[in-house]
């Protein structure tokens, strides 16, 4: 009787206080509840630091197997570092366009072990990063572990493009303004591999780690430590402080190889305020106008488009691969 005593008082309950509130609220699943929490790993330090151990230990062996697939082709890799300053050299007039070697383990120190560990940097930071998200992922929601391949993908990817450019664009540019100082006045350069190797590096890995700047601004955003509207009004700041460090990482003085680090350094500060924007939007459940700014985007690359063909054809300019780019 005790049971039925029990369920006939929840009974006469829930009306009462359906009576006095209007409405007695649903209780919430205990499904609904874990949602948020699914996944989520309770641990303790020791356990932290346990796992901080197992994913360096991992991200290692990674970067040792890039290392080892590196070395065997150690002469290629240094003849792809080589070139910028070949072409420079043969662009100044200097035969042969050598580098040089003053003492003996010069040449084994940069062919066998610092090339091969700079472009295992790049091979295996995918890795790396992975191992990285494997750390932190244990903290975090369900839905932000499907973060986890975009983390990846856009790190390593903006990573290996900011040497990319490095290497094909702001480098080579800047490598024939240096050595041809002086070349007119009886200066001739005379470059050591290790002096050539070191810029090489500062400017690849300058470059690199720059790009990660949208990464960052998303990263910022999504840690609330950052907002679109603050950066957006405080982005004059932001643009001084892009060309402070472009005059840094610069390797000349000139203003058009600045301009080479610092334009589209500005163009990754915006692109990650977007993307923290989007963040935003997602956050507040609403939707960005996909379709009315491609129409924009299309017709304004449909105008310039336009604005091309008539100075090609009607100014009589042509096209070439190198500035200005278009001349009579």
């Amino acid at each position: 009787m005790a049971n039925g005593e029990d369920s006939s008082s929840d009974s006469t309950r829930l009306p009462a206080l359906a009576g006095v509130g209007g409405s007695v609220p649903p209780r919430v699943p205990v499904e609904e509840e874990d949602e948020e929490d699914g996944g989520m790993l309770r641990m303790s330090f020791l356990e932290h630091l346990e796992e901080l151990r197992k994913r360096i230990i991992y991200a290692l062996y990674g970067f040792g197997a890039a290392f080892l697939i590196c070395i065997v082709f150690c002469y290629q890799l240094w003849d792809f570092v080589r070139a910028p300053a070949v072409d420079a050299l043969t662009k100044i007039g200097v035969n042969p366009p050598d580098l040089v070697v003053n003492e003996p383990m010069e040449g084994f120190s940069i062919i066998w072990v610092k090339v091969p560990l700079v472009f295992a940097l790049f091979l295996g930071s995918p890795w790396v990063l992975y191992q990285v998200w494997a750390f932190i992922a244990p903290g975090l929601y369900q839905k932000e572990k499907r973060l986890a391949v975009p983390f990846v993908l856009s790190t390593a990817g903006l990573f290996i493009t900011g040497g990319l450019f490095a290497y094909f664009v702001a480098f080579r540019y800047g490598l024939a303004f240096l050595l041809g100082i002086g070349l007119s006045n009886g200066v001739r350069p005379l470059v050591t591999i290790t002096h050539y190797f070191d810029l090489f590096v500062n400017v690849m890995l300058g470059v690199s780690l720059v790009f990660e700047l949208p990464v960052a601004i998303f990263f910022l955003t999504l840690l609330h430590l950052a907002s679109p509207r603050f950066l957006l009004e405080h982005s004059r700041y932001a643009v001084l402080a892009i060309v402070i460090l472009a005059a840094i990482i610069t390797p000349t003085p000139d203003f058009f190889n600045l301009m080479l680090f610092a334009v589209p350094m500005c163009l990754l500060f915006f692109i990650g305020v977007f993307a923290s924007y989007l963040l935003v939007l997602k956050r507040e459940g609403r939707k960005f106008p996909w379709a009315t700014v491609l129409s924009i985007l299309i017709a304004s690359l449909a105008l310039l488009g336009g604005v091309a063909y008539w100075i090609l054809l009607k100014l009589a300019y042509h096209f070439v691969q190198h500035w200005p780019f278009f001349v009579k």
